[in-house]
């Protein structure tokens, strides 16, 4: 239906509002995995790690789970199914082909309310849609980036894209998604260190659920919804949460907001006037 038959059936996130593909590894049991590390019969990793940067705008870096296994896993088998190997982010400036760049904290865009797309802006400015989100892929991967929302580019609309690898080359993973909602989500959570491309030098702890449930549309108005998990879900979580003119450090815990406070400090200096914490 309608934008208000969305809302009417998104559950509220306890994150506040999050997509991705999976890599799918057919079922191993562990000894048969032991047995292919031990033999060489597994060569390479890249089957099994994403190769995506650490930044979202994000950065993942370690991950601890709310609900935890006793048993120990190998040192072997937790780089073999580590998350995505970290990268750090640059700061872009001027990217060829668009004019668009990068907002920094605390930019006003950060905060503002992002409006929906409606119908008639899908049919009548389709081109400049389209131009806006293949824009914004260019910016994010010149800033070695898996994520961005329209507003860190400094337009206040629900509208995000990503790519869970950061590599350019695998364009058949770019996501485009207009109006995107949580409709579902996971009690369980983990917790992984995140950065942010609009908060340079600079990360932290944050909790999001594993799963989640969405709907959205693509730049068609066409409708779909599907669950996500891992990393793409995290990376739809940060994103998400820019949409709702919230950012990574109002997820942080005391200390960790603590520790970053004097470059975030720095930023509303460099900012000057008018900036919005």
């Amino acid at each position: 239906g309608s934008s208000h038959d969305i809302t009417q059936e998104t559950k509220h996130h306890p994150s506040d509002r999050i997509v991705m593909r999976t890599t799918r590894i057919q079922p191993m049991t562990a000894a048969t995995l032991l047995w292919s590390l031990t033999t060489g019969a597994i060569r390479s990793t890249s089957a099994f790690t994403p190769t995506a940067t650490s930044r979202l705008s994000l950065a993942t870096t370690t991950t601890r789970s709310t609900s935890t296994s006793s048993s120990r896993v190998p040192d072997y088998m937790s780089k073999l199914f580590a998350g995505p190997p970290q990268k750090e982010e640059v700061d872009p400036g001027a990217v060829d082909g668009t004019d668009l760049r990068i907002v920094k904290y605390p930019h006003p865009a950060l905060r503002a309310d992002n409006a929906e797309i409606t119908p008639e802006e899908l049919l009548e400015e389709a081109d400049s849609l389209k131009t806006l989100a293949k824009d914004m892929l260019k910016v994010m991967y010149a800033a070695e980036g898996v994520g961005l929302a329209a507003p860190q580019v400094g337009v206040n609309k629900r509208l995000m894209v990503y790519n869970p690898s950061g590599d350019s080359k695998k364009w058949l993973e770019e996501t485009i998604l207009i109006n995107p909602q949580i409709v579902d989500y996971s009690e369980a959570t983990a917790v992984e260190t995140e950065g942010c491309l609009s908060f340079p030098d600079m990360n932290g702890d944050v909790t999001r659920s594993k799963w989640i449930k969405v709907q959205a549309m693509n730049l068609k108005g066409k409708k779909m919804k599907k669950k996500f998990t891992g990393w793409e879900a995290r990376i739809f979580q940060h994103e998400y949460d820019h949409l709702d003119g919230k950012v990574y450090i109002d997820r942080l815990t005391e200390e960790g907001r603590e520790t970053v406070q004097p470059k975030l400090d720095e930023l509303v200096q460099e900012f000057g006037e008018g900036g919005e914490l």
